[in-house]
């Protein structure tokens, strides 16, 4: 489908969502670089309703959900391989509801911390974005800080790719909590069209993900996309906490290294500095952290903050 309006809503149907990463399904919706899209996601699992007690089986978008529940695809007419697909957030707005739980399945963490044979906890969340807060049962409360888990373009290999593992190559599951309204997010492009895909709400989360769920939640957001060149050729991102910049790899030490080398190469080109100037100035300012843990490869970032370095 192919709508000429610069602003476009995408609303979460059967037609419209998919649990997978693929270039060969036809796109729900093709837009043009600087169109701006209001995009309705749901939660990671589909629930169509909330839950009305921890762990209730709720009806799901997907009878047997391969991945999470994103909208899309979307293409963007006019991007080609070799293009960089800014994804400007410009508003997140988590639905009223959310859920986390943890120990649902056995893991790493689960196994580390001696829990893999106890019941899972489930925490069943009230949300009021306006007022920016969160309330659980227990009692407990958060603030929210919303964002997209999964923000992805399809890789150029044929076939269905699950959207579990965050991917080098067309980002996808990355769940850094950085990625908050103000931000862009930078994706290469791998097929004609990027084939854009988004979802995973979540209403709020700690750096690393650590019990595999964060506040999941639908939501809705509002985003611009354009076509750039980039100063560096992996996804990378500009956040209201500074210049991000990502490793994915099943060894830490590997996706700790591809960060900062991106980040390394980005310093050289923003401060005009050779590559060991830019490893000293990064070794007084830059955060490396663990984006996530939960999904069977490591995800780090490596952040510039805002105005740190002049």
């Amino acid at each position: 489908m192919t709508i000429q309006d610069t602003t476009h809503k995408l609303d979460a149907t059967p037609d419209t969502t998919v649990d997978v990463f693929t270039a060969e399904r036809p796109p729900v919706l093709t837009v043009e670089a600087g169109d701006t899209l209001v995009v309705h996601s749901l939660d990671a699992s589909g629930y169509l309703s909330p839950q009305t007690f921890p762990g209730e089986k709720q009806p799901t978008m997907f009878t047997e959900s391969r991945g999470h529940c994103l909208t899309g695809p979307i293409a963007v007419r006019g991007a080609m391989p070799g293009d960089v697909l800014a994804v400007h957030l410009v508003a997140l707005t988590p639905d009223p509801w959310g859920w986390t739980v943890a120990g649902a399945q056995k893991s790493p963490i689960t196994e580390r911390l001696g829990i893999t044979d106890q019941p899972p906890a489930w925490l069943l969340w009230e949300l009021d974005p306006e007022a920016g807060k969160g309330s659980c049962n227990g009692g407990f409360t958060r603030d929210l800080a919303p964002f997209l888990g999964v923000i992805g373009v399809a890789p150029d290999a044929a076939g269905e790719y699950s959207t579990i593992p965050p991917r080098a190559v067309g980002g996808g599951n990355i769940d850094c909590k950085e990625l908050v309204a103000g931000s862009t997010l930078y994706l290469p492009v791998s097929v004609p069209g990027a084939m854009l895909s988004l979802g995973d709400g979540h209403a709020a989360q700690g750096d690393g993900e650590v019990g595999g769920t964060a506040i999941e939640c639908p939501m809705t957001t509002t985003l611009t996309v354009d076509l750039v060149q980039g100063a560096i050729g992996t996804i990378h991102a500009e956040t209201p906490a500074g210049r991000v910049t990502f490793g994915f790899d099943p060894d830490l030490d590997v996706a700790m290294g591809d960060a900062l080398d991106a980040m390394v190469g980005w310093m050289q080109v923003i401060l005009d500095v050779d590559k060991s100037t830019a490893l000293a100035l990064a070794s007084t300012a830059v955060d490396l952290r663990i984006t996530q843990v939960a999904n069977q490869t490591w995800g780090v970032h490596a952040l510039l903050p805002a105005g740190v370095l002049a």
